[in-house]
């Protein structure tokens, strides 16, 4: 393996593949490494699906080795730590790489441990995950004979924020489908005071909300899991005390009332030391989620741990010959493989402009991200938006002959585009770097 190279990609998801692609159908010659320690890539979107049992768990994964650009070497190994003004890295073999110019694009890590309780509770039981195992959330909802179905979301920044719901609501279709609905009460427990931050697709899950009749329960951070006694443990960030806003009921318990949630379900609450457990018979929930530790503790970093760079440009915001992109970005737009498609195009061009011009292109990203919102068996909506947070359709997915004027809505035609369409688009044309 050599130690030096023109252009060093760090991470084998989605990102680092797409651009390692495109480097490589721009210019053949170009000397790239690209350092990633799995050996499957995994095509998440579609583990939502796994999790309701529509979509076979092994059609998700390929070989890396098989995605890899042809002229692009492997470094087998991860990355430990960043030293950006010598322009090199370690591994964890002990080795150090040198570089002219570095891609950042190793995505972001499960941390259930910022939540008590959920590191141990994780896919065990009745507590699971579409984001670590979708094969246990199928057999919990399966298996589930009625009660409380708690779905839950964190505070932390998540990669797709409508994955946490989706499976809600094919979970409401298959409680349905099984003959457990009717003894079963749907709460969705979330820490912001919207459904999602879209507005006309907001308005259109609120109306999914009401036709499945489920509870939403705003302002509800999740603090602890109790998996033995089957509490999820929660601080109310609005103030819930002003206002009559708590109802007292005949025992030691407290429910809330209506002026933090939506559709009220009279659920089991407990309080204790200011915060309320919500009693569950089952529960899914998107775990905690934070940048991976090289980077996090890297000069790379913001404040906050995520990589630094120009939400426009994609340039480190202090090394001009650093790029990143993907889940690690701190951008503020959703973490999705959609704002990939949209994100490496614009490093690759102002990538390969630095090396000739040492002067970026002027190509910027705008924010674009997407949301499949799967909002049933055979039914989807498409959220699509910028930095802006206004509902903003790609024209290019337009041009599919199945596709929508108005993707706001729920349609069949959508669905195909989630189970086939956007599968069939990521394997045979984004990770050969197709620029679409």
């Amino acid at each position: 393996m050599k130690t030096h190279y023109q252009i060093l990609i760090v991470g084998g998801g989605t990102a680092g593949i797409m651009v390692a692609a495109q480097l490589k159908n721009e210019n053949a010659s170009l000397d790239i490494g690209l350092i990633d320690p799995s050996d499957t890539h995994y095509y998440q979107p579609a583990w939502t699906l796994v999790g309701a049992n529509t979509y076979d768990f092994d059609k998700t994964a390929r070989t890396m080795s098989s995605l890899i650009p042809k002229g692009v070497e492997w470094i087998k190994e991860s990355v430990t730590e960043f030293a950006p003004d010598k322009n090199t890295l370690k591994t964890d073999k002990d080795k150090t790489i040198s570089y002219d110019f570095l891609v950042v694009c190793p995505g972001l890590r499960m941390a259930p441990e910022l939540v008590k309780g959920l590191k141990e509770a994780m896919d065990t039981g009745v507590v699971c995950s579409n984001y670590t195992n979708p094969h246990h959330t199928w057999d919990t909802l399966k298996d589930f004979k009625g009660g409380t179905a708690l779905f839950s979301m964190p505070t932390t920044p998540i990669k797709c924020g409508g994955a946490p719901q989706k499976i809600m609501y094919l979970a409401d279709d298959h409680f349905r489908k099984t003959g457990v609905r009717d003894k079963t009460d749907i709460v969705f427990a979330i820490p912001g005071g919207v459904i999602f931050a879209v507005k006309p697709i907001a308005d259109t899950l609120m109306t999914v909300v009401d036709r499945k009749d489920i509870n939403v329960r705003f302002f509800h951070k999740l603090v602890e899991v109790d998996p033995k006694e089957k509490i999820a443990w929660y601080e109310i960030d609005k103030d819930i005390s002003a206002g009559g806003c708590v109802v007292m009921s005949d025992d030691d318990t407290k429910t809330l009332d209506k002026e933090i949630q939506y559709n009220y379900k009279d659920v089991k609450v407990t309080q204790k030391d200011g915060r309320y457990g919500i009693h569950f018979d089952m529960m899914h929930l998107a775990p905690p989620q934070a940048s991976p530790h090289f980077v996090a503790q890297s000069p790379l970093a913001t404040p906050e741990g995520w990589l630094s760079v120009d939400d426009k440009t994609m340039q480190h915001t202090k090394y001009k010959n650093i790029f990143g992109l993907g889940d690690v970005a701190q951008l503020p737009t959703a973490k999705t493989g959609a704002a990939i498609r949209k994100q490496a195009p614009v490093v690759v061009s102002n990538l390969l402009s630095m090396i000739q011009n040492n002067t970026l292109t002027g190509d910027t990203y705008n924010g674009y991200s997407s949301c499949p919102l799967v909002t049933g068996y055979g039914k989807m909506v498409l959220a699509e938006f910028d930095y802006s947070k206004e509902f903003k359709p790609d024209p290019k997915l337009k041009g599919f002959p199945f596709f929508l004027n108005d993707s706001s809505k729920e349609h069949w035609r959508l669905w195909i585009l989630k189970k086939y369409a956007l599968p069939y688009l990521y394997w045979n044309k984004m990770m050969k770097g197709v620029r679409v």
